[in-house]
This record gives structure tokens, C-alpha cells and sequence, in this order.
């Protein structure tokens, strides 16, 4: 028998629905902040993800499934959004026609990490990216928008932190100064930190088993007077709107973030980040294009539902169509697709097997009401309607069969 790949899975209702709410409610929230939608390419060139998330990180090193093709091209299945948006951008030749740029999109990523609690190798990622804009009013923006969105799906308990990772005059300085610091520490680090020490000194503090242990011991960064304008105005945008708090701790794993950073944490656990985002000011121009500030964040769709906690959905009244008889087969299928022309949620068409069989699927469906035919109700142009929770029957003519249903459900 055919098995499920570990780390990824199926979604059944009533499950699937909380995803569909969270799309829905992320598109509302989309439209009113003047975002359009980008659908995105599953599959992309391997070497836009090595070059702009960064060789270090453990998206490239550990967790990127790649593959050759047929025509020997080095291919990556998509394991974030921002690196396609900013192919898309650049490809299509926005940075002439229309440099200023608002995209959200929704697609599941993959990644070949270890399976664990709201993380699987298959997720679903909601993200947005601001392209274009360098004034601290476009950080605020995004990160207000993110908050529209979790707290109208319903997330509760959910917390904020911000930083500044600052420019290229600034981090040159408060890099020297961590390698310093954590060289110190070589000894006593991972692995994967002792390869990174030299290379992205930034990603050690990011590390899930060094980073927590490093917390108010190492140097804070200086900010170049530009860098703290910048900060200081996104916080004072965000003052009142939005509760959150300053962590010198908090560097993101991806090497193309300045500025601004953020993170949407939810439980006490290591892999807390529900959502989390920052700004790429040179991201656009390392990928080939003109110098374009942007700023973006992702959310992980399973993360936020988590957040939430399921919620019971609405039981939806609905009708299951029996024929008592191969002769009304015919006319039960018409009353089918009648009823559902009128936007009554129906069920039926199992005309094959004997009533208690289609009574016994009626069941299983959940239906409220049970529409029988059989040869009387054919003679008669009507239809016995049984109510499945008290057992209550009475015939309707099938005239006035839409009307009558529809009161009901």
C-alpha cells in the first residue's frame, strides 16, 4: 500500500477550513492595504536561492531539496517567497515601468528540515513584500498589516519584537566586534556556528541551540545616526497601534535583511515565530537590479493556526436527495442540481443502492433533511421531506420545492 512521505501530509476537513479562513481573511486585509497578488513558480533557478538567502544559512546548506533536470539545469523546489517576487520584479522590468511595488502571495514551501510541531517540510507561507519604498512609514506599514491580519483570523497571545540589524556603515564595526566576542566562546559552539563564526557571525545568535545562551552578554550595535533616525521613526509609527518590544537578540536567518527586522511570536517553545519579516535594501540590487529599498515578512499559515487553536465551524444545513426506484432516478438527479442552482448545499446521487443505504450516507453526511422520491411522490409531482433529527415527514409539491427547502436550511 501507498504511504505518505514523512514530514508531509493530508488535510481533510474540517481541518483544510481553517487554512481557507486564513486566506480569505489575508486577502481582505491585502486588498485594503493596496497589495496584489503574485502567483509564484514552484520550481526556480537553485542559484537565485544560494545567492540571495546566502550560502550559510540552513535553507541552502540543509534544507533546500535540489535537483537536475533533464536538460542538466540546477533547479530548487521553492523553499521561501522573497527571492521569486524579486526575480518577478526585476524580470518583468518594474524597476522602469513601475518601481514602486505592493505583492502578497500564498503557496506552500518546502523544506527538508526535521518534522516537528506546526513545522513539516510542505507548509503554506502568506507573504508580502514592499518594493520601492525606503521611508520608515513602509516598515510600519507592513508590520501593521501583519497584525490586521493574525488578530482578525483570531490569534491571541501573541508577541512582537523588533530590531535594527543596520547598513552597510554600521555592521562592518558591530561584526568585528562579535567575532571578537564569540571567538572567545569558539570551543563551546556547534557545529554549524564554528563554520559561521567567520563567515556570518550574525546567523550564531539565530542558532537554536547557541543563540538563547548568548542573550545580554554580547556587544549591542552601535547605529549610524541614518540607521537610528530610521528606527527610532518606525517605533515612534508604531506607538499606540501595536504592543511591542525592542530585542538586540533578534538578527533573522537570512543574510540579505537590514534595518529593520521583526518577528510575531506565539508559545514559549524555541520555534515560536509565527510570522517574521524585515527589510532587504540590497537585495534587489545583488540580484542584478538598480539599488531598491524593500521591505517584506512571511507567515507560516500552520504556525498561525496554531496561534488560534481550532475553531468549530458553523454546521451548514444540508439536504440528501433518495430514489426509492430506478424510475425517479432521472427526475431525483434534476432536483439535485436545482436545488444546488439555488444555493442549497445538497447531497445525493447514490441511486444504486437501497434506501437504507442512501438513508445510512445521508447520515454520514450530516444532512438535516432527507428529500425522498419514489414512484407516489413521481405520480403526484412531489417529494416526501424527512426531517433527520425528529423523524418529521410531509410532502411538497415540486413546484414549490426550492422555496420550502431553502426556508428550512
Amino acid at each position: 500500500m501507498a504511504k505518505l512521505v514523512r514530514g508531509f501530509r493530508d488535510i481533510f476537513e474540517p481541518q483544510s477550513k481553517n487554512f481557507t479562513e486564513l486566506e480569505n481573511c489575508a486577502r481582505g486585509v491585502f486588498s485594503l492595504y493596496g497589495f496584489g497578488e503574485l502567483r509564484l513558480p514552484t520550481v526556480e533557478l537553485k542559484e537565485l536561492f544560494v545567492k540571495s538567502t546566502g550560502e550559510t544559512t540552513d535553507i541552502v546548506q540543509k534544507e533546500m531539496y535540489a535537483f537536475e533536470d533533464a536538460g542538466h539545469r540546477s533547479l530548487a523546489i521553492r523553499p521561501e517567497g522573497t527571492p521569486g517576487v524579486v526575480r518577478a520584479y526585476l524580470e518583468n522590468n518594474f524597476t522602469q515601468n513601475a518601481p514602486v511595488q505592493k505583492f502578497y502571495y500564498i503557496g506552500n514551501m518546502f523544506r527538508a528540515e526535521r518534522p516537528q510541531a506546526g513545522r513539516y517540510r510542505e507548509f503554506e507561507q502568506i507573504g508580502a513584500e514592499y518594493i520601492g519604498n525606503s521611508a520608515p512609514a513602509a516598515d510600519a506599514e507592513v508590520i501593521l498589516m501583519l497584525k490586521d491580519i493574525v488578530s482578525s483570523f483570531g490569534a491571541k497571545n501573541y508577541k512582537v519584537k523588533i530590531n535594527s540589524l543596520g547598513c552597510d556603515k554600521c555592521r562592518p564595526l558591530y561584526r568585528r566586534a562579535l567575532i571578537d566576542f564569540l571567538a572567545k566562546e569558539k570551543d563551546t559552539l556547534c557545529e554549524n556556528c564554528q563554520t559561521r563564526l567567520e563567515k556570518n557571525p550574525l546567523r550564531v545568535l539565530d542558532c537554536k541551540i547557541d543563540g538563547a545562551r548568548f542573550a545580554g552578554r554580547v556587544p549591542t550595535m552601535e547605529l549610524c545616526p541614518e540607521c537610528r533616525e530610521h528606527f527610532d521613526a518606525v517605533q515612534a509609527l508604531l506607538k499606540g497601534k501595536i504592543d511591542f518590544e525592542v530585542d538586540p537578540m533578534l538578527v533573522r536567518g537570512l543574510d540579505y535583511y537590514s534595518r529593520t527586522v521583526f518577528e510575531f511570536q506565539a508559545g514559549d517553545a524555541s520555534q515560536n515565530a509565527i510570522a517574521a519579516g524585515g527589510r532587504y535594501d540590497t537585495l534587489v540590487k545583488n540580484m542584478g537590479g538598480p539599488a531598491t529599498p524593500a521591505i517584506g515578512w512571511a507567515m507560516g499559515a500552520e504556525r498561525v493556526i496554531m496561534a488560534r487553536g481550532e475553531k468549530e465551524q458553523p454546521k451548514q444545513k444540508s439536504v440528501y436527495v433518495v430514489s426509492l426506484e430506478k424510475a425517479c432516478n432521472e427526475t431525483a438527479f434534476n432536483l439535485m442540481q436545482s436545488l444546488r442552482a439555488s444555493g442549497v448545499k445538497t447531497e445525493g446521487g447514490l441511486f444504486d443502492k437501497n434506501v437504507k443505504g442512501q438513508m445510512k450516507q445521508a447520515d454520514r453526511c450530516g444532512a438535516s433533511y432527507a428529500l425522498i422520491l419514489g414512484g407516489d411522490e413521481l405520480a403526484k409531482r412531489a417529494v416526501t421531506l424527512k426531517d433527520l433529527t425528529t423523524g418529521e415527514q410531509k410532502q411538497i409539491p415540486f413546484e414549490a420545492l426550492t422555496d420550502e427547502v431553502k426556508k428550512l436550511v
